[in-house]
Formats: structure tokens, C-alpha cells, sequence
């Protein structure tokens, strides 16, 4: 990652990362008198007459404020509170992201503890609960402690608590891999700060005895009698024992937990550890010791780290969102010993059921099945949401600080429902890519968002770029360096030097002679970078192509179509939009292709449409959509629609589809349900298949523009090769969507 793209995120568009979305109506008068005078003085009185109503009428009960003045900020230190917003603004995207829990970020600008304490009693009102984070250790202890005293609501420090519940996780399986028990454990604790001592006290509440820990801090092991560098929480790990270095500490150790700093332990150390050891390094961003150096160690080491990059990543996200999901779903008054247990135990067993395709292809198709290189779940793994979750609200019940009674199992099916599939579906297509590089050559390769989209598919290995320039290829590599970007090994074609001209030329006079284009005009265009590029994929030069951004769609479709043409399995080519729209996904066809589809055509896209859905682990529900619902007008377009669906049904009686229907039918479930209970489709759809180009191409834009949905697209479907159009003032993001679909698609077309 690199400097300026980190910048580049933060402040394109709307600045930070973070807005408030109105979940309400506000366009008419109407609206306006209920949301704000006079009739919100109702939900006012209702509340002043009981607080608990407030869970009701406001926004209180799925709201947490993220808390922090800075001191302790990730790897940086006292950076202060509003060197610290952007990381508060992350953690606030995280809650969203993995638990759909609302955020306001808060820094407060002081050291006085005290001062830090009373500003947050007073936000009581306001939150459903608090997460504390980087506020340096022992100020930490000290205000989480009066914090919960004084308050009535769950109150978190993330740092504390939030690694601690994790790695609690990854030692219950540990233990039972290593065929150990709790209190038999001799564990040694580099790091003393507010991390490692929140780790002991919960290992300590799952079985392990305090005489069997040694804690090392930056002065040494912490013992009996030692002055230097004591605080009273230290003082509750001071042991009996005559070691004074971490080396001393760790021979015959059973268990290393680490939350210090890179480089505290070596391979020596490791060795002199007891037979099959459990080392937790999680020193941020670098461990105690690496992966590969303890594994080269000790081969039957059980190892985690913070690093996604080796196995058993310890990563907090696994834990604040859905503590605070459970704790807030059941009206917590706190989050208790009890439930970060219930979090650690439900994480461990999860980590032993069978890990689903889509979990392991989120993950670039890698298996995952317990053991010492699995003991806790994958981040991305959306049944986590589920089983923490409803582990945390039990344990909040059974303690007796859930001020609300839920029934579990039918808790469960709302976090289910909770799960947003748009959210995962590019990372399942980015991992696809990483694991099988196409050259993916961009016609329009000194365009500065090309560039800086292609930098991030060089750093995330997701393809490897061809760029090409009817210039000369210095001045793109002048504007590389202008841009601070690090492409050096890019490969640029500067095409009027190219020594592929003149093949390329014959070849595309071959195929176009008895289509109007002569020699001469064949040697013209391949001296535009559009054709040039399609010539190469065409000849097998590159496995796929990504142009529009600065030409019309017509003006990038029509040599495709030309030069690379569609596949011999289908009859036409269309063009599908990916809309991820709040918690759906649903696909658009055709929406840039066919003008006026046939019966036949409309078959054929609805077909190819369900085979994309399912290639992304999505089933499809298609609707085959008109103005009329099943039958009630009798028109020659609807009748199209209605031939459509009988013709999908006889070639893929598999497949659930069903219309003519109304759009507000296909995705309404009440409509479905109530009105026309002989639907064939049971759930609102997932694939909408609009009648002409004109319809799909409106409702897409509309939808994107003012619905506030998410487009993935242009994907050209059935083309021989493949080939995807960019949409002019496409950002670098829709880029590099594009850019990994088409990676894709190279690679399935392979197997096919």
C-alpha cells in the first residue's frame, strides 16, 4: 500500500469515509411535519413518560459512539485526538460493515481522565452503547472501570477486550489439539500494557492459574518486589520466581502470548519452549517472531499472528461488531465476563463446523478445515455475524443484563437476513483473480484514472496491465512518475512503433475484406490503440481488454463486436449491470445490447444471466419483467415476456423464473405472497430481466444515480473473448472492478 493511494482514498469525492443516511422520508410537507414539528412531539412525550421508548422512536438501540483522545492510536502512539479521526472513522465502517451497527466518532481533546469519563456519562442519553478506543494503558483501566460503574449501557475498550476474546478463541481449540488442559498451563506474557494484561485476565477466566503466568514488560519479568516500572495492574501478575528475562521465561513454557513488539523472540527461545507449543504473536503490524521463522523452529508449533497473511489471524473484527450486535439486540446494560466468554467459545466452535464454498472462495478458492493452521474463523465468514451474535445476547439474558427477552432462534433468522451479499461479492471476484493473472491490456493507457486504477491492480495482483499509447511511451512513464506511482515494470506499447503492426493490419483485413474494408483502411485503424488492443486479444497476445473510459459506448462496442464477436454458444451478446441495492443484489439484463429482444433472445440472456448469479454462489430468482402482471393486459409486448419464461422452463426446467410481472411484483415479497400466490418464484428476485433495452438501460441509471445503489458493469456476456466496456467518467474503482471481472471471465472462459 502506498502513501498517496492511502491519501487518494481518504479525500476523493466526499471527504473521510463516513455520512448519515436518513432512513425516513423527508419530501413532502407531510413528512416534514412528522419528522420535526409539530409531530415529533409525540415520540417526545412518549418517551419522557418512559425512557425505554426510546428504543422504540429513535435510533438509540443500533447506535455506538467510538471513543477515543488519541493516545494510543494503532502502531503510532499519542498522535492525539484528531490525528486519531480517520481510524475512529475506519472502526466506525467496520461496525457497519460486518454488523450493520450505526457509528458516530467522537475525539476528545484531553488527557484529564476524569474530564475523558464525565463527557462520556454525559452521551448516555444519545448511544446504545460505547466503544472506547487507543486510549493508552493504565488510563484505560481506569476509565472503562468508573465508566461501567456510572453507566447503563454496554461500554467496551476494544483494545483491552477485543483481542483477548480472539485469541481466548484460537487458545480453546489450541488446548484441545495439544490435548492440554487449562490449569496445567505454564504461559509466558511479553507485554504489559492494556492488550496482554485484558488477554491473561480472560485466559485466567477460562481455566489458566495465576502461579503458572510469567509477565515480561520492557524492564523484564514482572516479580515479586520488583519497583521499576510497577502499576497495580502489573502487580497483579508479579510472580514468585527467580527468572529475570523473557529467555529464562520461556524454557518449558506451554503457551507464548504476545502483545510487545517485532523482533522479542527468536528461534532459540521457541525451541527451548515445551513439546507442541502454542505461540500467539500479535504484535501490530509486525510479530513477536514471524510465521515462517517458528515454524522453521518447531514443526509442531500452533501459531497466530495479527497478519492476514499467515495462518489464524487474531483480527478484533471478529469480535467488537457482533459483541455489540448481541448486547444491543437484548438491551445490554453491559458487555460481562460472561458474554465475552460466550464470544470466544462461540468463535471456537464455529472454527470446527465445515467451512462453506463461499467462504473458501472469498479467500481465493483455499480449503479451511480445523486444525493447527485453523483454530478460528475467516473475518469474511458471514455465519460469524450469527453465531457470536446470538452467543452474546444469551449470555447477556442468562447474567441477567439484557433488559430485553428475545427468542434466539428467531434471532438468528434476522441476523441471517442482515447479511448483505453486494458486500462480498467483489472481494469473491477479486480473490478469483488473484489466483489466476490475465494480461488485461487498457487502450487507453495514459489516461491518468487508468493509471491509477492499474496501480492497484499491480499491488493487489489482480491482473497484469498492458498499457497502450499512440505516442511515445516516455511521456505515459513521465506521467507515472508525476502521479508518484510505482509501475516501472508495466509493460507499455507505444502502437505506431509496434513490430505487430503489419500482422495485425493482414489479419484484420482477412477478416473484414468482404465487409467493406480494404487494406489500406485495415493498416488505419490498427493504428488506433481500441483496434490494436482487441487485435491482440484476438490473436492471443492478451486474455482480455477493459476500454470506454473516454470514447462512447457505441464508438468501444462496435470493433469488439468486429474484431472479437460473440461466442459460438450464443445468439447475441448482452450486456448485464451488477446492482447491489441496500441488502440485495440483483442482476440487470440486458441493459446496453439488444434494442428490441425476441421471445428467443430474452430466453437466452435469462439463461446466461442465472449461470453468472450462481458462478458468484448466488441463486438465482428470475423475473421476467413488463407492465403487465401474468396476463392482466393482453398486449403483443407482454405476450413476448410471457413466451420468454415457457421457453426458459423447456430448456432449464431448473431454473426459478417466473412473469410476465410488474417490477414493484418481482421484488415486493407482500405482493408475491398476497396477490399472486401461485408465483413461481418464492422470494423476491435476484435477476431482473427487462423487456427492451430502452427499460433496463433507464431503470439501472435511475437506480444508480438517484437509489443510491452500487453498479458493477458493463459485463459483456458472450463474447468469444473477453472483452468489458468502461462508462465514461467511470472512477477508479469501477475500473478495477471491471478490470478483475474481465480476469475472471478469461479464466472461465479456459475452462469451458
Amino acid at each position: 500500500m502506498r502513501k498517496e493511494e492511502a491519501l487518494e482514498y481518504h479525500s476523493r469525492g466526499r471527504k473521510g469515509k463516513i455520512e448519515v443516511i436518513s432512513t425516513k422520508p423527508c419530501l413532502t410537507s407531510k413528512d416534514l411535519s412528522l419528522a420535526y414539528t409539530p409531530g415529533v412531539a409525540v415520540p417526545c412525550l412518549e418517551i419522557q413518560k418512559d425512557p425505554e421508548k426510546a428504543y422504540s422512536y429513535t435510533a438509540k438501540g443500533n447506535l455506538v459512539a467510538v471513543i477515543s483522545n488519541g493516545t494510543a492510536v494503532l502502531g503510532l502512539g499519542n498522535i492525539g485526538a484528531m490525528a486519531g479521526k480517520p481510524v475512529m472513522e475506519g472502526k466506525g465502517i467496520l461496525f457497519k460493515r460486518f454488523a450493520d451497527i450505526d457509528v458516530f466518532d467522537i475525539e476528545l481533546d484531553t488527557m484529564d481522565q476524569d474530564e475523558l469519563i464525565r463527557t462520556v456519562q454525559l452521551l448516555e442519553p444519545t448511544f446504545g452503547g460505547i466503544n472506547l478506543e487507543d486510549i493508552k494503558a493504565p488510563e484505560c483501566f481506569y476509565i472503562e472501570e468508573q465508566l461501567k460503574k456510572t453507566m447503563n449501557i454496554p461500554v467496551f475498550h476494544d483494545d483491552q477486550h477485543g483481542t483477548a476474546i480472539i485469541s481466548s478463541a484460537a487458545l480453546i481449540n489450541a488446548v484441545e489439539l495439544t490435548n492440554r488442559k487449562f490449569g496445567d498451563i505454564k504461559m509466558v506474557v511479553s507485554g504489559a500494557g492494556a492488550s496482554a494484561i485484558a488477554c491473561t485476565n480472560l485466559y485466567v477466566s477460562l481455566g489458566v492459574k495465576r502461579e503458572n503466568i510469567l509477565m515480561v514488560d520492557s524492564k523484564g519479568v514482572i516479580y515479586k518486589g520488583r519497583k521499576e516500572g510497577m502499576n497495580k495492574f502489573k502487580e497483579e501478575y508479579a510472580a514468585e520466581t527467580e527468572c529475570r528475562t523473557i529467555v529464562d521465561a520461556m524454557k518449558g513454557a506451554d503457551l507464548f502470548l504476545g502483545c510487545s513488539v517485532k523482533g522479542m523472540v527468536n528461534k532459540d527461545m521457541i525451541r527451548s519452549m515445551n513439546d507442541r507449543p502454542i505461540v500467539f504473536a500479535m504484535a501490530n503490524p509486525d510479530p513477536e517472531i514471524t510465521y515462517p521463522e517458528a515454524k522453521e523452529a518447531r514443526d509442531d508449533i500452533i501459531m497466530a499472528t495479527g497478519r492476514s497473511d499467515y495462518p489464524n489471524q487474531v483480527n478484533n473484527v471478529l469480535g467488537f461488531p457482533f459483541i455489540f450486535r448481541g448486547a444491543l439486540d437484548v438491551r445490554a446494560t453491559e458487555i460481562n465476563e460472561e458474554m465475552k466468554i460466550a464470544a470466544a467459545r462461540s468463535l471456537a466452535e464455529l472454527a470446527k463446523k465445515d467451512v462453506p464454498a463461499s467462504v473458501c472462495k472469498a479467500y481465493g478458492d483455499q480449503r479451511f478445515s480445523f486444525g493447527p493452521d485453523y483454530i478460528i474463523p475467516k473475518p469474511f465468514d458471514h455465519r460469524v455475524l450469527i453465531w457470536e451474535a446470538a452467543a452474546v445476547a444469551e449470555a447477556a439474558m442468562k447474567s441477567g443484563v439484557a433488559k430485553k427477552e428475545i427468542n434466539l432462534e428467531e434471532y438468528k433468522v434476522m441476523l441471517e437476513e442482515r447479511i448483505s451479499p453486494r458486500k462480498d461479492i467483489m472481494r469473491v471476484i477479486f480473490n478469483k483473480a488473484k489466483r489466476h493473472s490475465k494480461r488485461i491490456v487498457f487502450p487507453e493507457g495514459a489516461n491518468e484514472n487508468i493509471l491509477r486504477a492499474v496501480q492497484y491492480l499491480v499491488d493487489e495482483n489482480i491482473c497484469d496491465p498492458i498499457l497502450l499509447t499512440s505516442g511515445p511511451e516516455e511521456n505515459v512513464r513521465r506521467k507515472m512518475a508525476e502521479l508518484n506511482l510505482d509501475l516501472d515494470q508495466i509493460q507499455v506499447i507505444n502502437i505506431t512503433k509496434s513490430t505487430k503492426q503489419d500482422e495485425y493490419a493482414e489479419q484484420l483485413y482477412k477478416m473484414r475484406q468482404r465487409k467493406g474494408l480494404n487494406f489500406a483502411q485495415a493498416r488505419g485503424l490498427c493504428r488506433l490503440t481500441n483496434y490494436f488492443g482487441l487485435m491482440m486479444v484476438h490473436m492471443g497476445d492478451a486474455d482480455g481488454l477493459v476500454s470506454g473510459l473516454t470514447m462512447s459506448y457505441p464508438e468501444t462496442v462496435r470493433p469488439a463486436m468486429e474484431i472479437v464477436g460473440k461466442s459460438p454458444q450464443v445468439h447475441k451478446v448482452n450486456g448485464v449491470y451488477i446492482m447491489g441495492i441496500k441488502n440485495r443484489i440483483i442482476f440487470f439484463a440486458d441493459t446496453t445490447m439488444i434494442i428490441e429482444p425476441t421471445a428467443e433472445d430474452l430466453a437466452e440472456i435469462a439463461i446466461n444471466t442465472a449461470e453468472m448469479a450462481k458462478s458468484f454462489d448466488i441463486e438465482p430468482n428470475i423475473a421476467m419483467l413488463s407492465f403487465s402482471n401474468f396476463g392482466s393486459v393482453q398486449h403483443p409486448l407482454s405476450q413476448k415476456v410471457a413466451k420468454a419464461v415457457s421457453l426458459v422452463r423447456k430448456k432449464r426446467p431448473d431454473l426459478s423464473i417466473d412473469g410476465e410481472m410488474q417490477a414493484d411484483t418481482a421484488v415486493v415479497e407482500n405482493i408475491l405472497h398476497d396477490q399472486y400466490n401461485f408465483c413461481k418464484i418464492k422470494k423476491p428476485a435476484n435477476i431482473m430481466v427487462f423487456p427492451d433495452l430502452q427499460s433496463g438501460n433507464i431503470a439501472y441509471k435511475l437506480l444508480n444515480r438517484l437509489g443510491g445503489a452500487d453498479a458493477i458493469g458493463p459485463i459483456l456476456m458472450g463474447m468469444r473473448k473477453p472483452v468489458n466496456v468502461l462508462q465514461k467518467g467511470d472512477d477508479i474503482q469501477e475500473i478495477v472492478n471491471i478490470a478483475a471481472m474481465t480476469v475472471v471471465r478469461a479464466h472461465e472462459d479456459l475452462l469451458r
